[in-house]
C-alpha cells in the first residue's frame, strides 16, 4: 500500500475511536510514558501539542511542568519550512496557528537540538523497526536529521497505528521507542 493511502486509512481508523475509548487508551499511554525511565531520566523534553485525534499530550505537558521538567514545543517557520523547539512554562501562553494547532507566539526560549534528552514525535503509522509515516510536511524528518542519533526519539501511538513493516524513503527518520496502550516497543 502506498504511503498516502496507508496514512489516510490509518487516520480514518484513528478518527473513528470513540471519545471514551480514546480517553482510556490515552491514559494508558500517558501512564506508561510517565512511569518509563525515558521520562524519569530526562530534563529537556521536546513534545508536540496534540491536534485532532492524536494522543493527548496536553496532560503530559502539565504533569511534566509540575515535575520541574523543561518542556519545549514546536514553533514552525512556514516561510522556510523549519521547526524550532521553544520552551513553555504553561499551555496558557500558546496561540492557534492557521491550521488550529497550538504553538508559542514567539521564538523566545528556543534550545539547541542536541540539548534535548527526550523527543516525542507525532506520526500516523509506525512499524516494528521504528519507521514512521508522518503527515507529509517533512518538518520532523528535517528536524530529527540534524540531531545526534543517540537521542531518545519516542512515538506515542495506538496499536491500530502499528504495522509489521512500512515502506519509507531515505529521508524518513525513525524513532527508537513506540509507546502504545499495550506495550513499549524498543528498537
Amino acid at each position: 500500500m502506498k504511503k498516502k493511502e496507508l496514512r489516510n486509512r490509518v487516520l480514518e481508523f484513528r478518527n473513528d475511536l470513540s471519545k471514551e475509548e480514546k480517553c482510556k487508551k490515552d491514559n494508558k499511554i500517558l501512564r506508561a510514558l510517565l512511569d518509563s525511565e525515558l521520562y524519569k531520566n530526562s530534563n529537556n523534553i521536546f513534545v508536540y501539542i496534540n491536534y485532532g485525534s492524536e494522543i493527548n499530550t496536553k496532560e503530559f505537558i502539565n504533569i511534566a511542568i509540575k515535575d520541574r521538567k523543561k518542556i519545549f514545543v514546536p514553533k514552525i517557520i512556514k516561510e522556510i519550512k523549519e521547526m524550532k523547539a521553544v520552551q513553555i512554562t504553561s499551555l496558557n501562553n500558546l496561540m492557534e496557528d492557521n491550521y488550529g494547532i497550538l504553538e508559542p507566539n514567539s521564538f523566545e526560549g528556543s534550545i539547541e537540538k542536541d540539548k534535548l534528552d527526550l523527543i516525542i514525535v507525532p506520526g500516523v503509522v509506525f512499524d516494528l523497526k521504528g519507521n514512521r509515516i508522518g503527515y507529509g510536511g517533512g518538518y520532523y524528518d528535517r528536524y530529527l536529521s540534524e540531531i545526534k542519533l543517540n537521542s531518545n526519539r519516542v512515538a506515542l501511538a495506538y496499536e491500530l497505528q502499528i504495522k509489521n513493516s512500512i515502506d519509507v524513503d531515505e529521508y524518513d527518520i525513525n524513532v527508537n521507542y513506540i509507546i502504545t496502550e499495550d506495550r513499549i516497543i524498543n528498537m
